[in-house]
């Protein structure tokens, strides 16, 4: 019987000293997620993830690789290939033929500053280059850049930062 009591004794030690299971939220969890540094600019970055192929066609139709290399201090919200696929055929063949609207589409997507998304938690208001407000805030637990997921890892480059979304920013017309 002393032997029982003694293993429990052990056992009950044993589970006190071990690490326990986080009580992190996902939005402590993403906030604390680490930042990728990536030599290059945010246009470098872009090219070089896969993910991003279809953005970076859609930027180089609007003829602003340049502008984005060069500018300095931005944030970019970059929807991947996934989000692009996500908006209808004639939507996304309409916004490929007119470099206006892609443009305007695009620019929507960049705003001044190198700023990180994870930190906010009630909504808050941040203007693009188009000169029209996203809103970032967190539903679910979820950051969010609108309607859009945020992923957890931001990429710094030379001139700024990158944050993939799940879907594409629409301006209001």
């Amino acid at each position: 019987m002393k032997l029982v009591h003694a293993l429990a004794a052990i056992a009950m030690t044993a589970t006190t000293l071990m690490p326990q299971e986080s009580a992190a939220t996902p939005f402590e969890i993403c906030n604390t997620t680490e930042i990728v540094f990536f030599e290059g600019t945010i246009v470098d970055a872009a090219i070089a993830t896969p993910e991003l192929s279809t953005l970076v066609t859609a930027v180089v139709a609007a003829g602003l690789a340049d502008a984005l290399a060069e500018a300095e201090d931005i944030t970019v919200y970059a929807p991947t290939d996934e989000a692009f696929g996500k908006l209808s055929p004639d939507v996304l063949n309409a916004a490929l033929a007119d470099v206006d609207l892609l443009t305007a589409i695009l620019l929507y997507h960049v705003n001044p500053g190198l700023l990180d998304p994870r930190k906010w938690i009630n909504v808050v208001k941040i203007p693009t280059l188009l000169g029209q407000d996203l809103y970032i805030h967190r539903k679910e637990g979820q950051q969010r850049v609108n309607n859009s997921a945020i992923n957890c890892m931001g990429v710094r480059t030379d001139n700024g930062m990158v944050w993939l979304i799940d879907s594409v920013l629409m301006p209001q017309s």
